[in-house]
């Protein structure tokens, strides 16, 4: 069988949030997934209402057992992890990764650090951003924080580019080869959005126009889109800039259809290849 990839995640089944915002780009792009639903709600909690349940870790550990025990983790070429409802889930996340290097060293984990934003601030349960910053993020090799939660992992404010290069910076210092800052909104590039790679042969920003919408699920689509593209590009710039290009037209093509969830299906074509092609530019 192909191999493929471990997607420990929450998941909907109307919208696109967690699982079902990074599922189907990387199978769009060629990927085989393994999807671990962390929980089942009928739609993201945006709405205000919702139904579903929280599955327990015991439920999530043994069904990762399950997949591990079909031979999943020997070919297995990344572990990817999202939203974490408890630091006990995200152990299990890290029991995981640990087993899939055990027989694959080169395997990859990427960490999306889901604590919070801008707007909102934290919306995570008391201990999860200390576990993220203290566990996930040293054991991680791609890690992709938003402008808040890069602001906590480094422990400092975030007002200008060279405050978020010194940010990355630091983030790479803790462990990860990669640290992709997303979704910058900084005074200096009025009505555009910046995500910049951190590694450590060089460091590259794209920015693109802000459109105006709000969405959720931004962050996971965007993390399934850079690891998928890393995997196929080998280096960070080739991958920075199909990431960035892809979700700039998924966003566009929501806002066209004056839709709330991600156009995922509609805008498929764009996922693997955008009409329009940003370039990074090299700061370091």
């Amino acid at each position: 069988m192909q191999d493929g990839i471990v997607s420990i995640q929450s998941a909907v089944a109307y919208g696109h949030v967690g699982n079902s915002a990074a599922v189907f780009p990387l199978q769009r792009l060629g990927f085989e997934v393994w999807p671990v639903n962390t929980v089942l709600f009928s739609n993201h909690t945006g709405y205000g209402t919702w139904r579903g349940h929280v599955l327990t870790v015991e439920q999530v550990r043994d069904i990762l057992r399950g997949i591990e025990e079909r031979g999943a983790f020997d070919r297995c070429v990344a572990v990817l992890s999202g939203y974490l409802g408890d630091a006990e889930l995200g152990l299990a996340v890290l029991e995981t990764v640990a087993r899939v290097k055990a027989r694959r060293p080169e395997a990859l984990y990427v960490c999306d650090p889901v604590m919070g934003d801008l707007d909102e601030g934290f919306f995570v349960r008391p201990g999860i951003p200390e576990f993220l910053r203290d566990r996930a993020v040293p054991a991680a090799d791609i890690v992709t924080p938003n402008q808040f939660e890069l602001a906590f992992l480094a422990g400092r404010e975030l007002a200008t580019l060279d405050d978020v290069l010194a940010a990355a910076r630091t983030v790479r210092d803790l462990g990860p080869r990669m640290v992709v800052a997303t979704s910058l909104k900084l005074a200096e590039r009025p009505g555009e959005l910046g995500v910049l790679a951190e590694t450590a042969v060089g460091t590259w920003v794209i920015w693109t126009p802000r459109l105006d919408i709000h969405l959720n699920g931004t962050g996971d689509a965007f993390t399934a889109l850079i690891l998928a593209h890393y995997l196929r590009h080998g280096e960070p710039v080739g991958a920075l800039e199909a990431a960035a290009s892809a979700m700039f037209a998924l966003v566009g093509a929501t806002l066209a259809a004056g839709r709330r969830e991600l156009a995922l299906v509609a805008a498929q074509e764009q996922l693997a290849q955008p009409n329009h092609l940003f370039r990074a530019e090299r700061i370091r």
